[in-house]
């Protein structure tokens, strides 16, 4: 592993640890550096408040010169998020800078759950409703909300008690 990535990480995860972001946390797993678990809180006064989404962060040995890898592990109903968890967000594209570090990665996505972009959606359902059926689009957010709040293990010993399919 480059030492610059490893000391970048290092520092990342001293200034999220020392300083937190409100409403985000994330560290590397004990084993290995280059893969972090993120727990983002949804905003208040979105439909995500009271969320707790997890996600897990990749990165390589060009960081901080190329971003990281991050994927919701929750579920998602959100104009940005792809149904595999990725984010369609440009910073971790395009508008990627070295400036940027953990916390200023996951602060973005919080914003990103504050303020879709439905114009430049990866997932068209959910953008369609976010312009034009508020309401619904609301509701499927609060069902991806109150998920979230389960281990993921207990959801597959749940199964689908709803019986509402998501699998479109």
């Amino acid at each position: 592993m480059s030492t610059n990535c490893k000391r970048r990480l290092i520092r990342d995860f001293k200034r999220l640890s020392t300083d937190p972001p409100g409403g985000i946390s994330g560290s590397p797993c004990p084993d290995n550096i280059m893969l972090w678990n993120a727990v983002i809180f949804g905003p208040a006064e979105t439909p995500f408040e009271d969320g707790t989404f997890k996600l897990v962060l990749t990165f390589d040995e060009s960081y901080p010169n190329k971003p990281p890898t991050v994927k919701f592990l929750s579920r998602m109903f959100h104009p940005n998020v792809y149904a595999n968890g990725e984010l369609c967000l440009d910073i971790l594209q395009n508008r990627w800078s070295p400036t940027y570090d953990v916390a200023a990665i996951l602060t973005s996505i919080q914003s990103l759950l504050h303020d879709p972009n439905p114009n430049s959606p990866a997932n068209a359902e959910a953008a369609q409703l976010y312009r034009e059926n508020m309401k619904e689009y609301v509701r499927r957010v609060k069902a991806t909300v109150e998920e979230s709040w389960l281990d993921p293990e207990d959801k597959l010993e749940e199964g689908d008690e709803e019986g509402e399919s998501e699998e479109a």
